[in-house]
């Protein structure tokens, strides 16, 4: 439902959800696992930090494409309620707001989301641009909302996080710009096929791959990844990921460091965050398999990946120098 007074927008969405009002304010209030709740959310960061204030920012896709805002939100866990107001806002946006609110029900909680917002200039255009995005996102990320909060238990044991890391004898913008070169990595590691890649905009690179499983299979998969050249830092979202998970995101990270001796070395380390699909997993790997195997077989196959890549990084810019 929207509405308007004056030139400030006003969109109401909500859901019921079965799941106690409490596992759901906890999926809300934990930005920093957005990416692998919510389908429009690539990254989250969270700036500063106190134990009812945040400010954040947040990349998230809007009508196709990649926009990032900062935010501060007021967080109340006793009426279970966020508040947010962006303070960076993206264009078209001139301003945007809003709350969550959460109200236990017989048989779980009603989630309501609200949006208020005004278009830069009033233009109707960017007003429907702004519309389409809030009803979109927002129904998005309330049925995933809804779906993770009900399967809260599973999804909170199906998902883990990993690093594998290498040291280089070498610079870190050569490094990262291996790592974050990835339309030329066919031709550097062995377990890439092909590699499409588009940088409509500066640092936010949208990457369709063909990669070989230890087991020769291979697989598709497409993301989005955000470079942060200055800060050593690349992370990513697969959009499509393989059927044995819900969500993958990641994040590769080029760091200064000293050997034993001293010696400056650089450290590239590999992370991932997986949460497992169980039905696909059941699907590939036959309907008896166990959590532990699938956790087992995934992290055995990102890893040796990730170390691939890593030690094809240490070659390349060693024997560059």
């Amino acid at each position: 439902m929207v509405r308007s007074s004056a030139a400030t927008h006003v969109a109401e969405h909500s859901a019921l959800i079965m799941a106690p009002a409490a596992d759901v304010y906890e999926l809300i209030a934990a930005v920093r696992g957005w990416p692998d709740v919510f389908g429009p959310t690539v990254h989250a960061e969270v700036l500063e930090e106190t134990e009812r204030h945040q400010l954040l920012r947040i990349w998230a896709f809007a009508n196709g494409r990649v926009r990032d805002w900062t935010s501060r939100r007021s967080l109340d866990p006793a009426t279970r309620t966020v508040t947010f107001r962006q303070v960076v806002t993206a264009p078209p946006v001139a301003s945007m707001g809003g709350e969550w609110r959460i109200v236990e029900t017989a048989d779980g909680c009603r989630v309501t989301l609200l949006h208020d917002y005004r278009a830069t200039d009033d233009d109707p255009e960017a007003l429907h641009l702004i519309e389409t995005a809030v009803d979109t996102n927002s129904t998005a990320e309330l049925r995933a909302l809804k779906a993770t909060a009900e399967r809260f238990a599973d999804f909170t044991q199906s998902r883990f996080t990993f690093s594998t890391h290498q040291d280089i004898s070498g610079s870190r913008r050569d490094v990262f710009d291996f790592l974050a070169r990835a339309d030329a990595w066919p031709s550097r590691l062995p377990h890439v096929a092909r590699v499409q890649l588009r940088e409509d905009e500066p640092g936010v690179q949208h990457l369709t791959m063909d990669t070989y499983s230890p087991d020769g299979s291979e697989h598709t998969t497409s993301s989005v990844r955000l470079c942060f050249p200055d800060r050593g830092l690349i992370v990513y979202k697969q959009t499509t990921p393989p059927p044995v998970m819900t969500g993958h995101t990641g994040r590769w990270v080029v760091e200064s460091v000293q050997d034993e001796r001293g010696v400056p070395m650089v450290r590239a380390i590999s992370w991932h965050t997986v949460v497992l699909d169980m039905d696909g997993v059941r699907g590939v790997l036959g309907p008896n398999t166990k959590l532990a195997e699938a956790d087992a077989m995934v992290r055995r196959s990102l890893d040796a990946n990730s170390s691939a890549t890593l030690l094809r990084a240490k070659q390349y810019v060693e024997q560059s120098r």
